[in-house]
């Protein structure tokens, strides 16, 4: 079970952990918040792959193995348009609250670690409810998606999620001041013994070069 951040590594790994476990891995992709909920409720996988405080969280509960949590990647958040749409100034954080004003439209997520983290930066910045207005609020998914449709102007989203879209451009990474770096963190599940192996494998996935190309980070 794995936060959305990572879908573009974990698929172009596919084949190496598929061949380093001897058999199909599957993946169940989804927004932590969401992921929270379901395992919370019940639902069991050999691994887990979710913020650092989710996996904090949930170890604490007993319900993943908190002696094998790692960091994997650090992700920031992104502002991406339609391709071929001008590339808005986000230079400042002046400059973000003023583009999120006068934009006619805009997209968020409302389970995903970026769209918690926006829906309290438009707090802090005084301009929620003009916001909130005119926004797309996904329950999860990709925003960038109401990009290419037409529906949204600028989509705000993890890097790595944004770049899952094709037919569009990312702007930038949110000026300091707005930002938030995220770390998301792999650990088994109690009594999961398989997934050592998994975790294991998906670690020696993360590598720099694969995680750059992703939009992400590595930790340290």
């Amino acid at each position: 079970m794995s936060t959305l951040a990572l879908a573009g590594l974990l698929r172009e790994a596919a084949p190496a952990l598929d061949a380093a476990l001897g058999g199909r891995v599957q993946v169940d992709l989804a927004p932590t918040r969401t992921l929270e909920a379901r395992i919370r409720a019940g639902e069991r996988a050999d691994a887990a792959i979710l913020t650092a405080e989710a996996v904090a969280a949930l170890s604490a509960e007993n319900i993943l193995d908190g002696m094998t949590a790692r960091p994997l990647a650090h992700s920031r958040v992104g502002l991406a348009v339609k391709a071929g749409a001008p590339h808005p100034d986000i230079s400042t954080v002046d400059a973000l609250r003023r583009l999120l004003l006068a934009v006619p439209t805009l997209c968020y997520s409302r389970a995903g670690a970026s769209g918690i983290f926006f829906a309290g930066l438009i707090e802090r910045l005084g301009i929620a409810a003009e916001v909130n207005a005119k926004a797309i609020v996904i329950p999860q998914g990709f925003t960038a998606e109401k990009l290419v449709s037409g529906e949204a102007a600028i989509a705000f989203q993890q890097i790595s999620e944004l770049m899952e879209v094709p037919g569009i451009e990312i702007v930038g990474a949110l000026p300091e001041g707005a930002q938030t770096v995220a770390v998301f963190s792999g650990a088994t599940f109690a009594g999961a013994p398989e997934g050592a192996d998994l975790l294991d494998a998906v670690a020696r996935a993360c590598t720099p070069a694969a995680l750059r190309a992703k939009g992400l980070d590595a930790p340290g």
